[in-house]
């Protein structure tokens, strides 16, 4: 357990977070409500037709009856650039405040006990540790899911030709190709859920989440956004879905897409929920606060110590679960 003083305006989540990474996990959970705002051409394809990922979706909440085509930004897009992210943060603290760590980074050398091994998860397999083969996967505690753009298809993508320059007379050859790209200004609501995480961990990743500015491919020529937090909401499950989230929001688009507004229909999800009355809607005041708590946070020596500590500590306990139980012998 920390000793380290947990935010004031994190303590409205405080019956939300665990002591400790436990590998045994428990309901607690934290759900982030993110708009994430492309600022330049950004590129979402996984296909070699480097057409745009996109799906058929309910144009709204109201419109059921009505189909849209929107743009998806997978889920593993999204975590694959936070995970590095934390990473980041991580290494860079630790460096900047003398503090020795573990060699970890993805996808093949992953050390398997660190605060970003223990969060996002990870698998033996990919263990470059030769002590670490053997060892137990860590299942994650951070959960992604795909998010739709909140406008039509048709009305955010456009298809970009490009060509060369020539050094030597600075003329422009024959044109290389077309990309396909979603234009800036796009919104996509999104939601980033955690579960049996302790302050600390949730700190990191918000810092990891709001640190997190290029996603999608060729990043090195565009795909800048920026993630702002609408909402949070917390309980004994995941009160809403990124799908269900941009549904609503279309129809908020006359009034104004707030975090007042996004409090306000997280207030109303609460009627789903399996376990109502451990649900906790943070007000829009509240999230500010938190969010302004975060960005001033300063990772200490001590605070990145003690993340690391966390999470040796549940290794060791994961390990421990793990070992194989002597057989009983009869008398």
């Amino acid at each position: 357990m920390s000793n380290l003083q947990m935010p004031q305006a994190f303590e409205s989540l405080k019956d939300y977070f665990v002591d400790a990474p436990q590998p045994i996990l428990t309901k607690e959970t934290i759900q982030v409500v993110l708009m994430r705002e492309a600022l330049d051409y950004t590129i979402f394809r996984t296909e070699e037709t480097r057409e745009i990922n996109k799906v058929l979706t309910p144009a709204s909440i109201q419109k059921a009856d009505e189909q849209m085509e929107r743009v998806a930004f997978l889920a593993s897009k999204q975590k694959a650039v936070e995970s590095r992210g934390l990473a980041q943060v991580l290494r860079t603290a630790a460096t900047e405040q003398g503090v020795t760590i573990h060699d970890c980074w993805l996808k093949d050398h992953l050390c398997l006990q660190c605060p970003r091994c223990v969060l996002y998860g990870g698998t033996n397999a990919s263990s470059a540790f030769k002590d670490m083969r053997n060892a137990a996967n860590i299942k994650h505690r951070i959960a992604y899911s795909t998010a739709f753009s909140l406008a039509d298809y048709y009305e955010v993508q456009e298809a970009i030709t490009f060509n060369a320059v020539s050094n030597q007379d600075m003329k422009t050859g024959q044109v290389l190709g077309t990309r396909n790209v979603v234009r800036p200004a796009t919104l996509f609501p999104s939601i980033v859920s955690l579960q049996s995480v302790t302050w600390e961990e949730f700190l990191l990743a918000l810092k990891a989440i709001l640190g997190a500015h290029r996603y999608g491919a060729e990043s090195r020529i565009g795909g800048d956004m920026r993630n702002t937090v609408f909402g949070i909401v917390a309980g004994w499950e995941e009160i809403i879905t990124p799908l269900e989230l941009t549904l609503e929001l279309y129809d908020h688009q006359v009034s104004g897409v707030t975090p007042e507004a996004v409090a306000e229909l997280l207030e109303c999800y609460k009627d789903y929920a399996a376990h109502r009355g451990k649900v906790k809607v943070l007000s829009a005041t509240e999230v500010e606060a938190l969010v302004n708590a975060v960005g001033t946070f300063e990772l200490s020596k001590e605070f990145i110590a003690s993340t690391y500590r966390d999470a040796e500590a549940y290794r060791q306990a994961q390990d421990q679960e793990t070992k194989p139980r002597p057989k009983k012998t009869g008398a």
